[in-house]
C-alpha cells in the first residue's frame, strides 16, 4: 500500500507582516507626551530671531500709542525693533519666574497665580 504525505497547513500570516491595501493608511507615528515641546524648546533657545510676528507688534504698538499720546504718531523702524526685544525679553523673564513659582508649589502647569506671585516677587506692576 502506498503512503500518502501528509502536507502542513498552509501558515497564517501574522498581523505585523501583513500588507497593506491602498485604501488602508498606516498609524501615524506620535511622539510621546513633551518630547515635541522639548524639542521645540532646545529650537528657540538656539535661535536668535525674534518670536513675536512684526505686524501685529507694531500694531499693537501704534494703538498703544494713539490710546496713550496723540503728539506720538510715528516709530522709526530701529524704535519698535528695540521695543519688540524688550518685550520678548520681559516675557521670556516672567514666564521663568513663573515657571518657577509654579515647580515650588510642586505643580508642572503654569497659573495665572505664578505670573501673579512672579510678578509681586519682581516688584513689577501695581503696589501691594
Amino acid at each position: 500500500m502506498a503512503r500518502v504525505k501528509h502536507q502542513p497547513a498552509p501558515r497564517k500570516r501574522s498581523k505585523t507582516t501583513a500588507t497593506v491595501t491602498p485604501t488602508q493608511e498606516r498609524k501615524k507615528r506620535r511622539n510621546r507626551p513633551g518630547t515635541v515641546a522639548l524639542r521645540e524648546i532646545r529650537h528657540f533657545q538656539k535661535t536668535f530671531k525674534l518670536v513675536i510676528p512684526a505686524a501685529p507688534f507694531i500694531r499693537c504698538v501704534k494703538q498703544i500709542t494713539t490710546n496713550v499720546s496723540t503728539q506720538v504718531s510715528r516709530w522709526t523702524p530701529e524704535a519698535v525693533v528695540a521695543l519688540q526685544e524688550a518685550a520678548e525679553d520681559y516675557l521670556v523673564k516672567l514666564f521663568e519666574d513663573g515657571m518657577l513659582c509654579a515647580i515650588h508649589a510642586r505643580r508642572v502647569t503654569l497659573m495665572k497665580k505664578d505670573f501673579e506671585l512672579a510678578r509681586r516677587l519682581a516688584g513689577i506692576g501695581r503696589p501691594w
